[in-house]
């Protein structure tokens, strides 16, 4: 999630005498405090002068990173949906069958998500045979038909082996996204892509090694 920016505030408050009856004063910010902007995860935090803050928060305009990070992710989770609408008929593993189901589950709202973000910014939304040579991460059309193709164990090898390889890929281009987009929200689908898919990364890597 987007870190959230902490204005750490230093406070003074005069100790009266007992016979005093005037409350202390109130806390308040000055112009002149740090603030300290919490790193993504395995960053360190930085503190930025007043300056520097008002410009590190994401604005709500999108730029061309942006615009081209969701249109790419719209294609990226439409293959992974084909990917795990195979799984109920195809895979021996009833944990594969449950991780395909919660990856439809999640990636299905998300492209709605983006194709609305898309046509309010104006933007094309890809169709459905969108070209994605060089994308990372994507299944070849002979993988995909190889897949297709595939039962019982053979299934789950292969999908993990497609999977694994398809989420790493969406997180490349989240991490790129991270650094030169701008728009607020394309930064928290960015950031919910990343850390969703590196979680189920390590949960497939997991069923791999009981397949072995």
């Amino acid at each position: 999630m987007r870190a959230a920016l902490i204005v750490v505030m230093g406070t003074v408050v005069a100790l009266s005498g007992c016979t005093s009856s005037s409350p202390p004063p109130a806390p308040r910010a000055d112009s002149t405090a740090p603030v300290i902007a919490p790193g993504r995860p395995g960053e360190q935090a930085k503190t930025l002068s007043p300056s520097e803050a008002a410009t590190a928060v994401p604005s709500a305009t999108a730029n061309a990173s942006d615009i081209k990070y969701v249109q790419d992710m719209v294609v990226h989770h439409r293959q992974a949906l084909d990917m795990s609408l195979l799984a109920p008929s195809r895979a021996d593993s009833a944990q594969l069958k449950s991780l395909a189901s919660r990856i439809k589950d999640a990636q299905g709202p998300e492209i709605q998500f983006m194709t609305t973000w898309l046509r309010e910014q104006q933007q094309t939304v890809p169709d459905h045979h969108a070209a994605h040579e060089g994308m990372p991460g994507m299944a070849t059309p002979a993988q995909m038909e190889a897949l297709k193709a595939a039962k019982g164990k053979d299934f789950d090898r292969m999908f993990l082996e497609l999977m694994i390889n398809h989420h790493l890929g969406a997180i490349k281009m989240s991490e790129q996204v991270l650094t030169s987009g701008s728009h607020i929200r394309v930064e928290e689908l960015a950031s919910d892509v990343s850390v969703t898919q590196a979680a189920e990364i390590r949960r497939m890597q997991q069923m791999q090694s009981a397949l072995q």
